[in-house]
């Protein structure tokens, strides 16, 4: 079992190491609270089969809290949509925000095992900031990551993931994931 109180993710201690000092010398900030950092992760799966079997929901909110090693909440409607078959308050999905060491971690595993063995991988957009510093990406299949049994999974979902720093800026923020190793195409 690992000791909580002097274990420190792979990714942070880069952070705190090599990251800071790097991304001041390149925008050259005068104080380091200026230095853009990660904020939170936040992983949501959207379960549209859950309008015929709700059990579908139970089912992704735990494939979901293995993903992320937090539990994840399940999300209801807030209106009903009759053309959707959508009643008020139907669970309809799932998502977790991760945040502290539990976010390195899954940075770190999103980076290097799970993109990788995405079918067809040629990196991710890096196109798709919000304009705040906030990257939001998707993946197709959440099979990709080692915690899911590939034999116990009914069905293969997809997840969004949004990854939000307190960058002022789309450039600053990429160049943050870039010093994480983020495999951007452009």
């Amino acid at each position: 079992m690992l000791d909580t109180a002097t274990y420190t993710p792979r990714a942070k201690a880069e952070y705190k190491g090599r990251i800071r000092a790097a991304m001041k010398e390149e925008f050259g900030y005068k104080n380091d609270m200026q230095i853009p950092r990660l904020d939170k992760i936040v992983l949501n799966m959207g379960v549209g089969e859950a309008v015929k079997d709700t059990k579908k929901v139970k089912a992704a909110a735990e494939e979901l809290s293995l993903i992320a090693g937090q539990k994840a909440v399940i999300t209801h409607a807030k209106k009903s949509i009759a053309g959707f078959r959508v009643r008020e308050e139907m669970p309809l999905g799932c998502k977790v925000t991760l945040r502290g060491d539990r976010m390195y971690e899954f940075l770190d595993r999103l980076i290097t095992v799970a993109l990788p063995r995405v079918r067809d991988f040629r990196g991710v957009k890096g196109s798709s900031f919000d304009g705040r510093g906030n990257y939001a990406m998707g993946l197709k299949e959440h099979i990709v990551f080692p915690e899911i049994n590939f034999d116990k999974v009914d069905e293969v979902l997809g997840m969004d993931i949004i990854i939000c720093t307190n960058a002022k800026t789309d450039a600053e923020a990429k160049a943050l994931l870039k010093h994480f190793n983020m495999p951007f195409t452009s």
